[in-house]
C-alpha cells in the first residue's frame, strides 16, 4: 500500500495531533465529538444528526467490515470529518460491497488516521466538545488554528432545515395498516419509519418547514418529531408547531432533537452538554418500570429541568460533569398541564425523556430506533402505538357521547 499523505488535526484550544490522510485529501472544519460505539460506523457516518461534526471513533480498528448498500441511515454521509486510529487495510464481510475509505473519498469526506484517539478523547472529556480542523493540504498548525477559530460554533446553529427532506414521501405499513403518522423530518433516520412500519404504521415524512395543516392533511392519527442536528434554541418554527399539536390533543412522540423541541414547547429550557452523549452503551433508567436499558445516544444538548442548578455550566470548556443529584421526583405544571421526567441517564443524571400527563405526548432523548443496536428501548414504538390506539378510543367514545 502506498504511503499516505501527512495530515494534521488542530483543536480550537491549540492542541495538535499528527497523522495521515484518510478518505478524501483536503481540509475540513466542524465540532469535534467522540463516539464510543464498538460497531455501527456506517450508521454513524450517515446519521444526519452528525451534520457539521467531526467524529472521533474511540474504537481503535475502523473499517473492518467495509460498507454495504443496506445499513445507511440516510442518502449520504453527513459527518464533516472523520478521525480514526487504525484503519482496516481490508474490509471483510459477506455483506460488504466496498471499502470504507473508498466511500469516504467518493463523498469527499476529509479524515485523518494514525491519531492517538484515546488521548484526543480524554482531552475532549476534560475540555469539552470544541471546534476542530483537519488538513492534509496545509501542514502549518498555526495557520489551521486561525481558520478553526473563524469557523462557526454549534451553539446557535440552526441546521435541521439543511438535512430535512426537500419533499414529502411515504413509508407504507407492513402487513395490516393500523395507523397513520406524520413525521416532521428534522434529520430523520431510515430506521424510524421502518420500526413504525413493523407495527402497522404508515409514515408520511414531511419537510422541516411543514405547517400544522400539512401534518393533518396526511390524515395523521399522530405526529412524530425526529432526531436532528443543531441547537434547539434556534428551532422556533418546530417549537411553535409542537405547541399547536399539543393544543389539538394529537398524540406526539419525539426522539432526541424532537425531545428537545417538545421540552421547549412545554416551556423548559435547553443547554449544551460539556461533551455530549454519543455511543451505543449508555445506561438509562425508565422510571415507569424501574428497568435499566442499555441505549444508543447522539446528542450534545439536553432539556433543563427546573431546580437543577449547575446545568447551564455544562458547556464546552467545562468538564461536563453533573451535580451529584438525581432528577427531582416531582411533576412540573406547564401551560399544557403536568409533565414529569420519564427517563434518566445513569451516568450523569441528564434528563432522557419527558411524559405529559394531561396531553398525549412523550419523548426520549436517546434512540430506540438504534441500528446497529442495542434494541433495549425498541418497546417505545409499542408505547407510541398504544398511545395512538387509546387516544382514538377516547375520541370515539367522546364523539359517541355527543351524538347520543
Amino acid at each position: 500500500m502506498s504511503r499516505r499523505r501527512p495530515a494534521i488535526l488542530v483543536l480550537e484550544d491549540g492542541r495538535t495531533f499528527l497523522g495521515e490522510a484518510y478518505g478524501s485529501v483536503g481540509e475540513t472544519f466542524g465540532e469535534a465529538v467522540f463516539n464510543t460505539g464498538m460497531t455501527g460506523y456506517q450508521e454513524t457516518l450517515t446519521d444526519p444528526s452528525y451534520h457539521r461534526q467531526v467524529v472521533v471513533q474511540t474504537a481503535p480498528h475502523i473499517g473492518n467490515t467495509g460498507v454495504n448498500g443496506e445499513d445507511d441511515e440516510s442518502g449520504r454521509i453527513w459527518v464533516a470529518g472523520y478521525v480514526v486510529r487504525d484503519p482496516a487495510r481490508i474490509g471483510s464481510n459477506w455483506r460488504a460491497t466496498g471499502g470504507l475509505e473508498d466511500r469516504l473519498a467518493a463523498e469527499c469526506v476529509v479524515g485523518i488516521s494514525g491519531v492517538d484517539t484515546r488521548a484526543l478523547t480524554r482531552h475532549l472529556r476534560e475540555r469539552g466538545a470544541m471546534r476542530v480542523g483537519i488538513s492534509s493540504i496545509d501542514d502549518d498548525p498555526r495557520a489551521l488554528l486561525a481558520r478553526v477559530r473563524q469557523s462557526p460554533q454549534m451553539v446557535g446553529a440552526n441546521l435541521s432545515a439543511e438535512v430535512s427532506t426537500p419533499k414529502p414521501y411515504v413509508v407504507q405499513a407492513q402487513g395490516e395498516h393500523r395507523f397513520t403518522v406524520a413525521a416532521l423530518d428534522l434529520g430523520i433516520k431510515r430506521n424510524v419509519p421502518r420500526r413504525l412500519a413493523a407495527r402497522g404504521v404508515t409514515t408520511h415524512v414531511l419537510p422541516a418547514s411543514s405547517t400544522i395543516e400539512d401534518l393533518l392533511a396526511t390524515g395523521a392519527d399522530a405526529v412524530f418529531f425526529s432526531p436532528g442536528p443543531g441547537d434547539p434554541a434556534t428551532a422556533a418554527a418546530p417549537v411553535a408547531l409542537a405547541q399547536e399539536v399539543l393544543r389539538r390533543q394529537v398524540p406526539l412522540f419525539g426522539i432526541c432533537f424532537g425531545s428537545q423541541i417538545l421540552g421547549r414547547a412545554l416551556g423548559f429550557g435547553t443547554y449544551k452538554l460539556g461533551y455530549g452523549h454519543r455511543g451505543i452503551n449508555q445506561p438509562v433508567l425508565d422510571r415507569a418500570t424501574g428497568k435499566v436499558e442499555v441505549t444508543s445516544h447522539n446528542h450534545g444538548f439536553a432539556v433543563a429541568w427546573p431546580g437543577r442548578e449547575g446545568e447551564q455550566s455544562a458547556v464546552p470548556g467545562s468538564s461536563g460533569r453533573r451535580p451529584d443529584t438525581v432528577v427531582p421526583d416531582r411533576v412540573i405544571e406547564t401551560d399544557f398541564g403536568a409533565v414529569e421526567v420519564s427517563h434518566v441517564c445513569l451516568n450523569d443524571n441528564v434528563v432522557e425523556g419527558l411524559r405529559a400527563k394531561d396531553v398525549p405526548a412523550f419523548t426520549v432523548q436517546y434512540h430506540p430506533e438504534a441500528a446497529a443496536g442495542p434494541h433495549d428501548a425498541d418497546y417505545l414504538f409499542d408505547r407510541f402505538a398504544e398511545l395512538i390506539e387509546v387516544r382514538g378510543l377516547d375520541r370515539n367514545h367522546s364523539e359517541g357521547g355527543k351524538n347520543a
